[in-house]
């Protein structure tokens, strides 16, 4: 078959706009989207590189953001890329001409200037007109500039706009001063989050108190009720704890975990042979919780031989629970505050005396601290409190503790005009039941100490604690 030549058209046809439009509409089957870009003038070649060049640098601006984000990802320290970004000086800002793009902006236009350093030669001009590194004005004006690397709490002011100039001897002590500042701030941050301090609590002691009422044993924890040398001590709700019952009022007593009150007490501690062997191996913060423990293991022991005193409730590290001695919220007087009558006061120096051959002899305890601050009248009855640094009577001191004891309570009723109150040798003597005959304090102390070495000497020859007084007509033996 004969090939059927194309009909010819013409150029004008070919270039006609309103015809390539036609045939674009008949061959596409999505509807025309009108383009709402203003036109530009596209008659010069100029204009019409630039604009090229312009949209050839978005889109590399465009990808460098990409990749710059890539690259940081989510850490805190990232790497800027816009050093090479195409920024052309005529590109039109979407934001007003008051406000400024900071990040964008390469030089700060408020930035004070800083002032010009000599040259490394050390001087400038010539003749007369010489200035030298060590001239007043300029080195005021570096030591002005020099504050702007201070600690950011220091506010050093605008001092170069102000054309400032400090002296050598004043920017030397401004900044010894803040360094001492930072080390001052520094320790007191320290301090604040690893310590107790006066009725407060650091973050960790805290943390144990929240989790001992969220396990049930506490419903709530009220306030301080009393602050001492070595401890704090909270008031509480008790709640339950593993089918135990848990009294409606409780105590917390948090031993202060600064080391200063412990530094030394340590001589109550390190000769117990129940905490000997611990007490050598433990930094000095843990010996803190073994000062709660030892309260813990005393005052079960006290309890058992029914020895009014607080009751364990449970220990957390260096927070003890014990039950409340008092009547809503209202703690027990000490027996030095409380106001009682001359036979209250005769009858409680009885309760002293009892309870104090118990916890001799039943008990095998020495408080260590006893006197009318840590004795309390409740309910017509004389309590024990604050046993952590009890120790047994086998400790190298422990007589010489128990003399200290019989001579505070001794004092103390006598002064109550207690006339039944016997004399702190005779009370020694009652409660020990060591018959010591001396007047005479330091005669006394020394057959104290006398005793003390030989039954120090015993314990080190035979695993049984023997010693014997001066007359050698009584013998007192301890089982280890």
């Amino acid at each position: 078959a004969p090939v059927l030549a194309a009909a010819p058209c013409s150029l004008a046809d070919v270039m006609s706009e309103q015809l390539a439009r036609q045939l674009h509409e008949e061959g596409s089957p999505f509807p025309e989207i009108p383009d709402c870009a203003p036109e530009a003038d596209t008659s010069s070649d100029l204009i019409l590189a630039q604009m090229l060049q312009m949209e050839f640098d978005r889109e590399f601006d465009t990808q460098l953001r990409r990749e710059e984000k890539k690259f940081n990802g989510d850490s805190k320290v990232s790497i800027s890329f816009e050093n090479y970004r195409m920024v052309h000086p005529y590109e039109d800002s979407d934001s007003s001409e008051d406000e400024v793009d900071w990040q964008d902006t390469r030089h700060d236009p408020y930035k004070a200037v800083k002032p010009t350093t000599t040259p490394k030669k050390g001087f400038v001009g010539k003749g007369k007109n010489i200035t030298t590194k060590h001239d007043e004005d300029v080195c005021g004006r570096k030591n002005t500039a020099r504050m702007d690397n201070f600690a950011p709490e220091v506010q050093v002011g605008d001092g170069i706009g102000m054309d400032l100039k400090l002296s050598n001897h004043v920017y030397n002590a401004l900044k010894r001063h803040c360094d001492t500042e930072q080390r001052r701030s520094a320790r007191l941050h320290e301090k604040k989050e690893h310590s107790t301090a006066e009725q407060a609590v650091d973050p960790r002691t805290r943390l144990l108190m929240y989790k001992m009422v969220n396990a049930g044993i506490l419903e709530n924890i009220n306030g301080c009720i009393s602050t001492g040398k070595e401890s704090v001590v909270f008031h509480a709700n008790g709640g339950s704890f593993e089918e135990k019952i848990v009294p409606e009022e409780c105590v917390l007593k948090v031993f202060k975990t600064t080391l200063n009150e412990f530094k030394n007490r340590d001589k109550y501690i390190k000769d117990d042979y129940r905490f000997k062997d611990r007490f050598s191996k433990l930094n000095p913060r843990k010996i803190i919780r073994l000062w709660a423990e030892k309260e813990m293991h005393n005052l079960t022991r006290i309890k058992k031989a029914g020895i009014p005193c607080p009751e364990v409730v449970i220990l957390k590290k260096h927070i003890l629970a014990m039950s409340f001695i008092g009547k809503d919220h209202v703690p027990a007087p000490k027996l030095k505050d409380a106001i009682l009558s001359s036979e209250d006061m005769k009858k409680a120096y009885y309760q002293v005396l009892n309870m104090m051959q118990r916890l001799y002899q039943d008990c095998n305890l020495v408080h260590a601290d006893l006197s009318e601050y840590n004795m309390l009248w409740h309910d017509g009855q004389v309590w024990f409190i604050d046993v952590s640094q009890s120790i047994e009577p086998t400790h190298p001191h422990g007589l010489e503790f128990l003399f200290r004891d019989c001579r505070n309570v001794a004092t103390f009723f006598q002064k109550a005009g207690v006339a039944e109150a016997l004399s702190v040798f005779e009370l020694f003597n009652t409660v020990s039941g060591l018959q010591i005959n001396s007047d005479n304090e330091a005669d006394f102390l020394a057959q104290i100490e006398a005793l003390e070495k030989r039954n120090e000497d015993h314990v080190q020859k035979s695993s049984r604690k023997i010693f014997m007084d001066t007359s050698e007509e009584y013998l007192l033996a301890y089982d280890v």
